[in-house]
């Protein structure tokens, strides 16, 4: 079922829209869950196959149009929701629309281990949720950047920056 999603989001209606970044997000953000089953049943080398795919897919397309600018498929493992998400749209991959801290990187292997690995997704353990209280008054701890997998799909690209494959490099607009 999972790897069928992945495909389908190729072909769904695509929105390169430069000057309206907010838009392309609506447009272009899919959701993918899986159950236990379907889990348990995929391996991490199908799950990045598919993505190969749709990337490819969608770099297709985007050439068939004409686009000339710019455009990145990129997918995260969006570990509260218990969900992969992927998403396109045309900016270089240093400037995706997340509000926080990211690391852009071409290995998409350990973002799908972690979401097939994940035995209780979208849940969070009371352990691993701190006290407000116990903050109070001092520093906010440091969160890792989401690892993100970046895909060059349009006519215009450049390369990741130095270190960024696999490389812990933070982008973001936190």
């Amino acid at each position: 079922m999972l790897l069928t999603l992945i495909d389908e989001v190729a072909d769904e209606p695509l929105v390169l829209e430069p000057a309206d970044r907010r838009v392309e997000v609506e447009a272009n953000t899919w959701w993918l869950s899986a159950a236990e089953e379907d889990r348990s049943a995929l391996s991490v080398a199908e799950v990045v196959a598919a993505f190969e795919r749709t990337a490819a897919a969608i770099r297709q397309r985007i050439r068939e149009r004409a686009f000339s600018g710019v455009a990145t498929f990129y997918v995260w493992h969006d570990e509260q929701a218990g969900q992969l998400r992927c998403s396109t749209g045309s900016v270089f991959p240093d400037a995706l629309p997340f509000g926080a801290a990211y690391a852009a990187s071409g290995r998409l292997a350990p973002i799908v281990e972690r979401f097939l690995a994940d035995g209780e997704p979208g849940r969070v353990a009371w352990s691993d949720l701190d006290d407000v209280r116990s903050l109070s008054g001092q520093a906010e701890p440091e969160v890792a950047p989401l690892d993100v997998w970046v895909s060059g799909v349009g006519a215009s690209s450049r390369p990741l920056p130095p270190g960024a494959d696999g490389g812990r490099r933070a982008r973001g607009s936190g």
